[in-house]
């Protein structure tokens, strides 16, 4: 059974999970597929203007000490953003409508090392060049090009209201079947799940 990852550029749980799903899904022999989705929808729906690590502020203090804890853990690197949530828009446009390709597991975790290891501007188009050239894309601007086409922002909307159609109220979220599991720290039960 395939394993859809879905995540946001923005999220910090999704941080952890995008460095080490691919990995780990191979391991388990499980086949991968990588869904990037918008949360503002979502959380416009449920009447939140903002992130609920910013609006609740206890919450959101415990999800930094958490993540200190979390990229201790995986030996990754944690520098708070000095602007959070960041807008990924076109990240993600990059990441929906480049989706197949083989380059885009590094995109991702490029765009998620300069978002949360490196305190990059993600909405700054030359930090979105710089990733993809990181990933081995060879003409970064190309890219980007197709990225703000009018097909491409609507296939990123239609992909978001998949996801809320499967349920998805969070990120990181994995999809196995019809079995959803919400949050890094499900991973291992939704690989487990996947391979039933």
């Amino acid at each position: 059974m395939k394993l859809q990852f879905w995540f946001e550029f923005a999220s910090t749980y999704s941080y952890l999970t995008a460095m080490r799903v691919e990995q780990a899904a191979a391991q388990a022999g499980v086949e991968l597929e990588w869904r990037v989705f918008l949360l503002g929808p979502i959380f416009k729906s449920q009447g939140w203007n903002d992130s609920p690590f910013n609006l609740y502020p206890v919450k959101g203090q415990y999800m930094w000490r958490d993540m200190e804890r979390g990229c201790e853990k995986l030996g990754l690197s944690l520098r708070r953003p000095s602007t959070f949530p960041r807008n990924g828009l076109l990240a993600a446009r990059v990441a929906c409508r480049f989706s197949g390709e083989p380059w885009l597991p590094a995109f991702v975790r490029a765009v998620y090392t300069a978002n949360f290891a490196q305190d990059h501007d993600i909405a700054d188009a030359a930090v979105i060049a710089d990733c993809l050239v990181q990933a081995g894309v060879s003409d970064a601007a190309t890219v980007l090009t197709a990225a703000q086409a009018p097909e491409s922002k609507q296939k990123l909307a239609t992909q978001t209201d998949e996801a809320i159609r499967l349920g998805v109220f969070g990120a990181p979220s994995l999809v196995a079947g019809s079995e959803l599991f919400w949050g890094n720290d499900r991973l291992e039960d939704a690989l487990a799940w996947a391979k039933r």
